[in-house]
């Protein structure tokens, strides 16, 4: 459930600033007209991330044993990718995201309708689409209970609480610290879906050693119990890995965690990113 919480609200946040970033940029641009085709490219990029969903889902469930475990070993893989971009991504835009949006509005502005719906709904479907594939990889494996679903919601409405209250500027969050975080805790959600798609790959005899295991703690964390639940629902932690999975964890985590805590080279300086900024774009 945390593993999708964290995904709801990394992802929701992410989303949520883009909306409000654009909402912002048109209040404060005295072009509210212009909101009615804001949401409605929002709506088109929720439902279609929706529907990516339903659609990984329903495709799942009518593959033969072998198919499926093909079908998640590719989403996890894929997934894995789709995270590991993101997370580098919002660490280096993050800051000139803001001016960003708003110099891609007002062009769209200048375009027409059309071009402000299909320049909201792209701002806001690649979120929604990661979102969809990163939870369906994260729980495959998973119990068939509805904590996944829940976890996801949570997260969801915890980042649109969040988004308002930046937008409304009754919350003062320091972005850079979030994502830092936010980012940490992901890698090793990632490299629990990389060590889960490795695992797959296993299963449909694509790759050997599914039962040589690199060590066996079942005992210490017996897989029933609520702690060793609570492990593989989080980063996918299994009490008895085999070698190759093992080794996967270790080969994304440890270089992954290395770039990503490694200092930034200092660049120009730019302007924070903000959701409330009432300066139109040049």
């Amino acid at each position: 459930m945390f593993a999708s919480y964290l995904i709801g609200l990394r992802e929701g946040l992410e989303a949520t600033l883009v909306v409000s970033v654009l909402v912002a940029f048109l209040v404060k641009s005295d072009r509210k007209n212009r909101l009615p085709q804001v949401w409605a490219g929002v709506g088109v990029a929720v439902a279609l991330s929706v529907g990516f969903g339903a659609l990984l889902t329903f495709t799942a469930a009518h593959l033969s044993h072998g198919q499926q475990e093909m079908f998640d070993a590719v989403t996890s893989l894929l997934a894995t990718v789709f995270v590991t971009w993101m997370i580098f991504w919002m660490r280096r835009a993050a800051r000139s995201l803001s001016g960003e949006l708003r110099a891609r509005l007002d062009e769209a502005i200048q375009v027409g309708t059309g071009a402000v719906v299909v320049m909201s709904f792209l701002a806001v479907a690649r979120e929604g689409l990661e979102t969809a594939l990163l939870f369906f990889a994260s729980v495959q494996g998973a119990t068939t209970s509805a904590s996944p679903l829940i976890g996801i919601t949570l997260g969801i409405l915890t980042a649109v609480a969040l988004g308002w209250g930046l937008y409304r500027s009754a919350l003062r969050i320091n972005l850079t610290v979030f994502f830092t975080w936010t980012g940490l805790l992901l890698i090793l959600v990632a490299g629990g879906i990389f060590k889960y798609g490795v695992h797959d790959l296993q299963e449909a005899n694509i790759l050997p050693g599914l039962s040589t295991y690199a060590f066996d703690i079942s005992s210490v964390m017996p897989a029933d119990s609520w702690y060793g639940a609570l492990m593989s629902g989080m980063f996918n932690i299994t009490p008895q890995p085999s070698v190759l999975e093992t080794a996967a964890w270790l080969l994304y985590v440890v270089p992954t965690l290395f770039l990503f805590l490694r200092p930034q080279r200092k660049r120009p300086a730019s302007p924070p990113l903000s959701v409330s900024d009432p300066r139109p774009a040049a």
